[in-house]
């Protein structure tokens, strides 16, 4: 028999119970706090932002599996355990609502909106006329499995497409590849709506700062839905203030919520949304673990396994 460890605080386990109990009935759910005892046989963690040392105590704990896409808030135990795999979420719904979340930032800032509507706050009816898709240069910083569903959800727009990771990718049809530190600059010069979907790890945290967004042409905007620890928040503002970019959509951010009282609320070229980019689907999500768990079971390797020497 399965049984799941899970947490997540705030929110009813129901809903999460029943999709488990849907793909599998025979599946053992317990909820925090009622894990039980770690002698109470093997067991399969399934979790968001778990309280420090808890996955430490439960010694039964095979694999963790993440709630979400980041991974984040389990490095940061400091004890979590070493020798027991993790595995990132990377279910369809997650990445069907990435792609989503990307191709409507991306539209909206081609299409002017975030100007647009700051005029129709103004009750200003002046026009914006937005330039042709292929005469717009997107580029996807970070190129996993988010970052190649959200290409494939904006190519048949026809925008000119780049993509930049931390390592070579296979060549593709319809984008343009560029990897490595030595190729980030040229990747960041040619592109006028910036879409980052970078993990968080010690490189990526505040690579985008001042020096870098300048290195983006005059007019870009930037959309964030990856980690918040990407953007340097104090630099990009004083980009936005200042003229030289044009636009932003945050979806992640250094601190969450983002205090009221934090000036980005002010920018009218500014759209925040609550981290709501791509959500975990527990539909989707179950049949995910669920199938990852037989493969663990069956001595395989499981999808997505958190690698800590690179951090994702």
């Amino acid at each position: 028999m399965t049984r799941i460890l899970f947490y997540l605080q705030d929110y009813s386990h129901d809903i999460w119970r029943e999709a488990i109990k849907r793909v599998d009935p025979s599946v053992e759910f317990r909820s925090f706090p009622d894990w039980g005892s770690p002698d109470d046989g093997p067991a399969y963690a399934f979790v968001w932002e778990p309280e420090p040392g808890l996955l430490a105590r439960y010694t039964n704990i095979k694999a963790i599996f993440s709630l979400g896409a980041g991974i984040d808030h389990l490095t940061r135990d400091p004890d979590l355990p070493k020798n027991v795999p993790i595995i990132r979420m990377g279910d369809d719904g997650l990445k069907e609502g990435m792609a989503e979340f990307v191709a409507m930032s991306v539209l909206m800032h081609h299409r002017g909106m975030p100007q647009l509507m700051a005029k129709q706050r103004n009750r200003d009816w002046g026009r914006y006329f937005a330039s042709a898709a292929k005469d717009v240069r997107v580029g996807i910083l970070g190129y996993g499995a988010l970052g190649q569903v959200s290409a494939a959800a904006l190519k048949p727009f026809g925008y000119d497409l780049a993509a930049w990771s931390r390592t070579q990718k296979p060549a593709e049809e319809g984008i343009t590849l560029y990897h490595g530190a030595e190729n980030l600059n040229e990747f960041l010069a040619r592109t006028d709506i910036l879409v980052g979907l970078l993990p968080s790890t010690k490189e990526t945290a505040g690579l985008l700062d001042f020096d870098r967004l300048s290195l983006l042409p005059e007019g870009a905007s930037v959309i964030n839905a990856g980690r918040g620890s990407l953007i340097v928040l104090d630099d990009l503002m004083a980009l936005l203030n200042s003229g030289y970019l044009r636009g932003a959509t945050l979806d992640v951010f250094p601190e969450e919520p983002l205090p009221k009282d934090h000036a980005l609320w002010g920018l009218d070229n500014v759209l925040i949304t609550p981290h709501i980019a791509a959500i975990t689907r527990p539909d989707t999500a179950a049949e995910y673990v669920l199938r990852n768990i037989e493969k663990l079971e069956r001595d395989e390797t499981a999808e997505n396994v958190l690698d800590l020497t690179r951090g994702y």
